[in-house]
């Protein structure tokens, strides 16, 4: 069964619902700066028993790359939105490929006018950015430059849409705004029973991912997701994030800023 069949023969599909808690706290780094935290999240839920969410993390380099992170996660996902609001859902791969390049190219636009806007290079706006669109049975993602994204079927499987991408050093990535950034996009299309979504910024990776072979560390999933399924006040649920970010069992290990999207589908 592919997507579009299922939404047109679950008759309860309005009842399906995604229950969300997301932060972002500044880094230890930046604290010590005076610098503001440069990640940004977004998202947003459809009627239609979908989610589209969004993480972006601003170049510590660039001046406004609060301001490009905002921008990218926001133009992103109402993109998407307006896109899966207004049309039929996508019917494969390709279709899917298409409309995700197409709201990684409006954030991207949007960037660079807010760039000419405010008298700068785009450079300066320069962010990563993460996107992912998740329905019941299938999940479809798109990121430029670090972070990543991972799924979790109903049976606990975790799944990795996404990896880091790096440049020649460790610490170097794609920006939205590099010249081959649309060009080298990762965009994964997963078909299964989704039960949880995850994005989180590269400040977190380290901890999050087994480096070496690029899969999800499931002693750093596990707790977060079943945080996640108990979740009943979405904003008693942000604040609990922001204290587990700013805890010593992560600030110890990371001084980055540090972006959470949890997501579960109730």
């Amino acid at each position: 069964m592919n997507v579009n069949d299922f939404f047109k023969q679950n008759k309860t599909l309005e009842e399906v619902h995604w229950r969300v808690a997301a932060a972002s706290v500044c880094g230890r780094g930046h604290e010590k700066v005076g610098q503001l935290c440069q990640d940004a999240h977004y998202w947003q839920k459809l009627p239609t028993g979908i989610l589209v969410a969004a993480v972006a993390d601003g170049a510590g380099s660039a001046n406004l790359g609060k301001v490009g992170a905002i921008v990218a996660a926001q133009t992103a996902v109402e993109t998407m939105c307006d896109r899966l609001t207004t049309s039929p859902l996508p019917a494969d791969d390709n279709e899917w490929r298409s409309v995700l390049n197409n709201a990684l190219a409006a954030a991207r636009t949007t960037v660079e006018a807010e760039a000419v806007a405010c008298q700068l290079s785009a450079r300066e706006l320069a962010t990563t950015l993460i996107i992912v669109v998740a329905t019941p049975n299938l999940v479809v993602a798109a990121q430029i430059g670090d972070g990543v994204a991972v799924a979790s079927d109903r049976q606990g499987n975790l799944i990795a849409l996404t990896a880091p991408q790096f440049g020649e050093y460790i610490n170097e990535t794609t920006f939205l705004v590099s010249p081959q950034a649309l060009d080298t996009a990762q965009i994964t299309l997963w078909q299964g029973k989704t039960a949880k979504i995850a994005l989180l910024s590269d400040g977190l990776q380290m901890l999050a991912l087994e480096l070496n072979q690029g899969k999800p560390y499931v002693p750093f999933f596990s707790p977060l997701f079943h945080f996640v399924a108990q979740i009943k006040d979405e904003t008693e649920a942000k604040d609990q994030l922001v204290a587990f970010l700013r805890s010593p069992k992560i600030t110890e290990r990371t001084d980055d800023d540090l972006t959470l999207l949890l997501a579960t589908l109730s």
